[in-house]
């Protein structure tokens, strides 16, 4: 099984933008279906983006034109690449196949001025 692990988050102020990184102990070619999942505070974890192995992505409505993901299968690392950042996105952002298997620790992201 392969173990994903999540960095890039931090503290940035309103309107700016962050881009969270997933790496992979494996090859990621063959997994189907790669997300980016994210929980804030008293909330229930939500899945904010999806990719296929053959590129087709989906993002929740609430995320949508502002955050883009990718997947570098060369690479072996799925991206989230976040803009135009809001206080509401704040949350422990973690990566996942899908469906969802054991749960990394995530990356803080806070979006505060």
């Amino acid at each position: 099984q392969v173990r994903l692990v999540e960095s890039g988050g931090g503290l940035v102020q309103p309107g700016g933008s962050l881009r969270l990184s997933c790496a992979a102990s494996g090859s990621i070619f063959s997994i189907g279906e790669m997300g980016w999942y994210r929980q804030a505070p008293g909330k229930q974890r939500e899945l904010v983006a999806t990719i296929t192995r053959g590129g087709f992505v989906h993002y929740a409505d609430s995320v949508k034109g502002r955050f883009t993901i990718s997947r570098d299968n060369a690479k072996n690392t799925m991206y989230l690449q976040m803009a135009r950042l809001e206080p509401e996105d704040t949350a422990v952002y973690y990566c996942n196949v899908l469906p969802a298997t054991d749960w990394g620790q995530g990356t803080q992201v806070t979006v505060s001025s």
